[in-house]
């Protein structure tokens, strides 16, 4: 989005933060990453579903969780704020649909990036759901949710049914389509996670080239091979050998921009620089907690009997370095097994946490 924008590219925010958080950089909270506050849609199912709610042709059965924290959308669990009754909950979700259907109908391009065929849904009515229930919130119940992997011929209709029926709510929408070169973090097929990733990957590239074909007003871009192909240097992938280094990311976007016959000084991108400002190494933190897949990779243990002392401490460190994934399993365990995203939604949540934000330089 940076990039776009830097190029000259408008990107088309409809759905602000809450009032609640004006005074804090939208960025340092993970808001505004979206033209509308659906957060993270990995399958082309959840993708046809959200068209379809904000129509008004499909209503979920299983619309919310009503938990002691306040009423939760199943499908943006990962939200700063919650509704605190039924009410607030019911004109919320309705501002939300009719932020997302402007998002649909405005549109002159629209992208979307092919992220997984694994799914956990709602067994009343096949709603998808962005994670499995009860790891981010709400409570896994086996006779109402079940998972499920999509097929090579249901991710492609699926996909094609989007592109149908978006035409007809924004008749000159563009749509460009690509795969994430980020492999699953975990399967829940039972198999090993390297045979399901390489599975999950060949059926969106299979799927996205069947919808170009099909359609002339939808195009790909190979963000996947760039990253993973043969040409691609050890220094695309982080460590952990899953995560997309800044270099990559930068190498993505000059082809994308270029491929936009963007001017030629707008497709030099330069990578962020490594050394940032505590709020900047603070937002990467967040975004990694704001990926619902992500948090596959991380126990959900109960929040236990932590102290002041050891929260405190955490919170330094957490604002003060940027740390990686092995670092921060070794702080789930000191903060006597609270999990980084329990310990990552106690910090958002403190009134120490917004001040300390107000006094980190912009």
């Amino acid at each position: 989005m940076p990039f776009l924008e830097r190029a000259g590219f408008e990107y088309l925010r409809i759905e602000r933060r809450n009032p609640a958080f004006l005074n804090v950089r939208p960025e340092n909270l993970g808001y505004e990453n979206f033209s509308a506050a659906y957060g993270n849609i990995y399958t082309p199912r959840q993708l046809l579903q959200l068209l379809r709610r904000c129509r008004g042709s499909f209503r979920p059965a299983e619309d919310r969780w009503h938990t002691d924290a306040g009423v939760i959308d199943p499908f943006r669990p990962g939200l700063r704020y919650h509704a605190l009754t039924d009410r607030e909950f019911d004109l919320l979700g309705a501002q939300h649909l009719c932020a997302v259907r402007r998002v649909f109908e405005e549109a002159k391009v629209f992208i979307f990036t092919l992220g997984l065929t694994e799914a956990w849904v709602s067994r009343l009515d096949g709603a998808v759901f962005p994670a499995c229930p009860g790891t981010i919130a709400g409570t896994f119940d086996e006779a109402l949710h079940g998972f499920v992997n999509f097929s090579v011929e249901e991710v492609t209709s699926d996909l094609d049914a989007f592109v149908t029926e978006l035409r007809t709510l924004n008749r000159g929408v563009r749509i460009i389509l690509t795969v994430s070169p980020v492999p699953l973090v975990a399967t829940a097929t039972g198999k090993h996670v390297l045979p399901s990733s390489t599975y999950s990957k060949a059926v969106l590239r299979v799927c996205a080239e069947e919808i170009v074909r099909r359609h002339a007003f939808v195009y790909y871009f190979p963000a996947f091979e760039i990253v993973t192909g043969p040409q691609a240097p050890d220094a695309y992938l982080e460590a952990d050998r899953r995560s997309v280094t800044q270099e990559a990311i930068a190498t993505v976007m000059t082809a994308f921009l270029a491929a936009c016959e963007a001017p030629e000084d707008a497709c030099i991108v330069n990578a962020p620089r490594e050394d940032g400002d505590s709020a900047r190494r603070l937002s990467q933190m967040l975004s990694h907690v704001e990926c619902e897949e992500g948090m596959a990779d991380i126990p959900t243990r109960p929040v236990g009997d932590v102290t002041e002392e050891t929260i405190r401490n955490l919170y330094s460190e957490l604002l003060a370095r940027s740390p990686g994934e092995r670092e921060l399993k070794d702080w789930t365990g000191a903060a006597r097994g609270m999990s980084v995203i329990d310990l990552v939604k106690l910090f958002v949540s403190s009134d120490e946490f917004k001040r300390r934000l107000k006094e980190i330089p912009a």
